[in-house]
């Protein structure tokens, strides 16, 4: 492979190697023969119909601490002139700075392949379309009225709050059978946050982990079941929680088979779903999936090579 690969990814001295997904793309392209450029989505531009980004040469090596080096002075690379893959790897918020980041890559399309396809990005916000598959879904409610509210809430007890477009397990809060702080927080979540937020029932089977599977243009690569850390409900590994090896249960199975075919035709390569208690979809996550080097830990496997197999796949489509 000597492809022209730039990264749309932040800073690259803050991220932790040892669980980082980006950096792991990274890492197999380079051996695959790619040249890396790296980009802070903010120098994005459009200009006479070109989209640019100023843009550094880098290369990579998995040694803490000392785990890139630029190997040349920022430029500002033509994206469809002079490179082959974009890859969209910033973290959240999904917020209107990123739906425009994505909605300029977006004009790359018949030129440069951009991972995952920003458009598709744009119409899949991790808890929306997660709506698309409700059947697999707990009781869910999607509103801003505290009326609303209440009412999922006395039908079913202890409920989890969660902004609409967060991510990385910030900002989930449970609250009890009683009720307490309900309105409270429903008030905060609707100061905070312009969109609705999601209520669902408490899942006690989080105790036992909230399992992250990851499909490669649609189909299963492998998964991991996330155990929350001691005293927390949340599984995020951001958020405390540890990994263990897992297996699918039929029901998981049945969920990745209902929706890989549309991820594929989406254009959706590298997409991470979150399951609780092996049949409850609470996720859909395409903005910045992680977890492929704890799987890979777990299961001798090599997700990155398969994300590139799958990439080199479409551009040879193209």
């Amino acid at each position: 492979m000597s492809l022209r690969v730039a990264v749309q990814m932040d800073p690259l001295e803050t991220i932790n190697i040892a669980s980082d997904s980006s950096f792991a793309l990274m890492l197999t392209a380079q051996a695959r023969g790619a040249a890396l450029w790296h980009y802070d989505v903010r120098t994005l531009a459009w200009e006479d119909g070109r989209i640019t980004a100023h843009t550094r040469p880098v290369t990579v090596r998995r040694v803490a601490g000392d785990h890139f080096a630029y190997t040349g002075e920022t430029v500002r690379l033509d994206l469809a002139a002079e490179v082959d893959v974009v890859l969209m790897r910033q973290d959240p918020p999904f917020d209107l700075g990123y739906i425009s980041a994505a909605l300029l890559l977006d004009r790359l399309k018949g030129e440069t392949l951009v991972v995952n396809d920003p458009r598709q990005v744009i119409n899949a916000p991790e808890k929306m379309l997660v709506l698309d598959y409700a059947g697999f879904m707990p009781p869910t409610l999607v509103a801003r009225s505290i009326e609303d509210v209440r009412a999922f809430h006395a039908k079913h007890g202890s409920v989890v709050v969660k902004p609409l477009h967060g991510n990385g397990g910030k900002a989930i809060f449970r609250i009890d059978e009683a009720g307490t702080n309900l309105a409270a927080l429903t008030e905060l979540f609707g100061q905070v946050w312009p969109e609705p937020f999601m209520v669902q029932p408490f899942l006690p089977e989080v105790t036992e982990g909230d399992k992250r599977i990851v499909l490669v243009d649609g189909e299963i690569a492998g998964a991991i079941n996330r155990k929350p850390g001691e005293g927390e409900f949340r599984s995020n590994l951001a958020q405390g929680g540890y990994a263990e090896a897992t297996t699918l249960t039929a029901r998981e199975e049945e969920i990745c088979a209902a929706m890989g075919p549309e991820l594929k035709r989406r254009g959706l390569v590298f997409v991470g779903i979150d399951v609780i208690g092996g049949k409850w979809l609470t996720e859909i996550n395409v903005t910045s999936p992680t977890g492929i080097l704890a799987i890979d830990a777990f299961n001798g496997t090599d997700t990155p090579a398969r994300i590139w197999d799958a990439i080199e796949a479409r551009l040879a489509a193209l």
